[in-house]
């Protein structure tokens, strides 16, 4: 009675707002109206993580175990707001939303079962002095709040600066885009574990395929891969 009365009182003060239409939520309501959250195409990929469009990206690039993402993205529509802001407009809070969203979609299904740690895919630090955070950071923590699982944001780090992968044209051009982009620094911590790797966009997979492969360098590693959208062709 008391959180609700308190969260009710939150509300009155500082509303919460869908963050795609911007919309006025309802206090049961969690980062997206109805109408928004019925509108938004979401992938089937959480049925079936081992074997998916996304998930073969990923075969004979790294030991994959499954894939997933919440929906569709196309780039201008509606739901890519939420992710412009996440990225480009400060929000940084909207990634933990984000990743809560994910976390409780996905659990039912058993998706964090064998899973030991998440590992955000990290960005250069020059680009998160410009931005001020990793966006998959904020992802993966909001995840962590659901699962508990721990986050691994120090074992893999970026070694150097690429320009964004939206101004490739093609996988190619992707894939060398982030060649030798990451260096795995605590080979140790991740010996044998199963960790999950979090993006916001999977669009060839370049990025994650190269963070992927240098994390498996660690012995007995095992992979698996959760983003907010999957662009499809």
């Amino acid at each position: 009675m008391r959180t609700s009365f308190w969260n009710s009182l939150l509300d009155m003060i500082a509303p919460r707002r869908c963050a795609i239409c911007g919309g006025r939520l309802s206090p049961e309501e969690s980062l997206l109206c109805p109408d928004c959250d019925a509108e938004l195409e979401v992938t089937p990929f959480m049925e079936s993580p081992y074997d998916n469009p996304m998930a073969r990206l990923f075969w004979g690039q790294f030991p994959v175990e499954k894939a997933s993402a919440w929906f569709y993205y196309r780039p201008h529509s509606d739901p890519s707001k939420m992710i412009y802001d996440l990225k480009y407009h400060g929000q940084a809070m909207l990634g933990e939303d984000i990743g809560e969203q994910l976390a409780l979609r996905h659990q039912p299904t058993g998706f964090f079962n064998d899973v030991d740690a998440i590992v955000p895919v990290p960005i250069t630090s020059k680009r998160q002095r410009q931005r001020g955070y990793n966006q998959s950071m904020q992802v993966a923590r909001g995840i962590s709040h659901i699962t508990r699982l721990p986050v691994y944001d120090k074992v893999v780090v970026r070694q150097h600066f690429t320009q964004s992968q939206t101004h490739q044209d093609n996988v190619w051009e992707r894939r060398a885009n982030v060649n030798e982009a990451f260096l795995l620094v605590d080979a140790d911590k991740i010996k044998g574990k199963h960790l999950l790797i979090i993006d916001d966009i999977v669009t060839t997979g370049a990025t994650v395929i190269a963070c992927g492969q240098e994390l498996a360098k660690a012995e007995g590693v095992k992979l698996s891969v959760l983003s907010i959208g999957y662009t499809k062709e």
